[in-house]
């Protein structure tokens, strides 16, 4: 009967184990980051010290649905967010936890080069009706409510520019239901190379690599009258080991010198 009973307790404990769920130290790490950050966070898993396989091969989005995924259950350990308040909206939720931002980005007008384009005649340029406009996704995606906070610079500039501009802005990328225009090619390429807008604003980081891929483009910073400034925020999710190691990692001086090289503007890179 004894030997029945621990054979018995044997199984219950194979099967407790089978079923329960496995502890953070054994599983991958899972970090959910901005699609701009695509090139220099890949570089960032590459250079952070940890075993090999342990670190899940990253997924890159629009911030505000990476966010809406986590809130759904999706089991992310870290978000690097290309603004504030994803991050900022998940630690409402999680109070013990803290968001940093770790880097800064830029805006540009990424734009077929026959239009001319220069900081000077930048909002020329984009109240023209027949220059074709577009935009990321507000809401959804950080780069379209930046391009909506850029307007709302304009009104002041040019009184009547805001309500222009939001009319004509193609929202081309960056929400649930806008896939890749040309398959196999980035999203802002394929707005570019199926000839759907002239012009383009987003982040200065990524139009280097969309100029490489597509010929006939060039990339002009906003004017300071018009140009608002990105800030990336970072937020831990979890208790996996290694998610505040890379979360400093990303701090770290190695880190900002990853994201400087993919076009960035660090914020915690010494100059001496």
């Amino acid at each position: 009967m004894t030997s029945l009973s621990q054979r018995a307790a044997g199984v219950w404990l194979i099967m407790i184990l089978a079923f329960a769920p496995h502890s953070g130290a054994a599983d991958e790490l899972r970090i959910y980051a901005a699609g701009s950050l695509t090139s220099a966070f890949t570089e960032m898993v590459k250079a952070f010290p940890a075993p090999p396989g342990s670190i899940a091969e990253p997924l890159f989005g629009p911030s505000g649905m990476l966010r809406d995924k986590i809130e759904h259950g999706d089991p992310a350990d870290l978000l690097a967010s290309a603004d504030m308040e994803q991050p900022r909206a998940l630690a409402r939720e999680q109070r013990d936890r803290s968001v940093v931002m770790f880097t800064r980005n830029r805006l540009c007008a990424l734009g077929r080069s026959s239009l001319g384009l220069t900081a000077d005649n930048m909002l020329d340029r984009l109240l023209d009706p027949t220059v074709r406009l577009a935009t990321s996704t507000p809401g959804a995606d950080p780069g379209g409510d930046y391009a909506w906070a850029v307007f709302a610079r304009a009104e002041a500039v040019r009184p009547g520019a805001q309500s222009i501009l939001q009319s004509k802005a193609m929202k081309l990328v960056g929400g649930p239901n806008t896939p890749p225009l040309v398959a196999g090619r980035g999203v802002v390429q394929g707005i570019f190379l199926s000839d759907r807008a002239d012009v383009m604003l987003g982040y200065c980081s990524s139009s280097g690599l969309v100029m490489q891929e597509v010929p006939g483009l060039t990339s002009v910073a906003l004017p300071p009258a018009l140009t608002v400034g990105p800030a990336y925020g970072l937020i831990v999710l979890s208790n996996h080991p290694l998610a505040e190691r890379f979360a400093l990692f990303v701090l770290s001086e190695q880190g900002q010198a990853i994201l400087l090289k993919n076009g960035f503007d660090p914020i915690g890179l010494a100059t001496r």
